[in-house]
């Protein structure tokens, strides 16, 4: 890896799997450089798969197959910023289509359980605008969402 911060995802085994995964969801997202355990290692033997070097959304991440001990949780996740509801729908499908759970507020977790915040900028937008009661009228309207429905935060925003 060339870059000198790279975020390392843990996995029980299915780093290959998961990387594969994320470069054909998200744009800007390879598969690089597979590497394989010189020896045994708690949860794997020699030859298997160890770490996946792998980029998602521009950002460098490692993949460790370190086992069962440790569990992703949602101290951690990828904000994904939208630029409209075909691009939410997409991203939010794929993400809970293929094993994932619906959370709330625009959370959701992948089959690995990683969390990611698949964000509209529309959402963004409302909360950072200047006009506060339109930014409230966006919170509480995404407060009763799980996928965010960019129409339906619009029309809060407007009140």
């Amino acid at each position: 890896m060339l870059s000198k911060n790279t975020i390392c995802l843990w996995y029980d085994g299915t780093a290959l799997e998961a990387a594969q995964f994320y470069a054909k969801t998200f744009p800007d997202s390879v598969v690089g450089a597979v590497h394989r355990a010189p020896g045994d290692f708690p949860s794997g033997k020699q030859g298997d798969v160890l770490t996946v070097e792998f980029t998602v959304m521009g950002i460098p991440c490692l993949g460790l197959n370190g086992g069962p001990a440790i569990s992703h949780n949602e101290a951690f996740s990828f904000q994904v910023a939208t630029d409209d509801q075909a691009e939410t729908d997409r991203l939010w499908n794929a993400i809970v289509g293929n094993g994932g759970k619906e959370s709330d507020c625009g959370w959701c977790k992948d089959k690995w359980g990683l969390s990611w915040q698949i964000t509209p900028r529309v959402l963004t937008e409302a909360f950072t605008g200047a006009d506060r009661a339109a930014a409230k009228r966006a919170f509480d309207a995404m407060m009763q969402m799980k996928k965010i429905d960019v129409a339906a935060i619009e029309a809060a925003r407007r009140g």
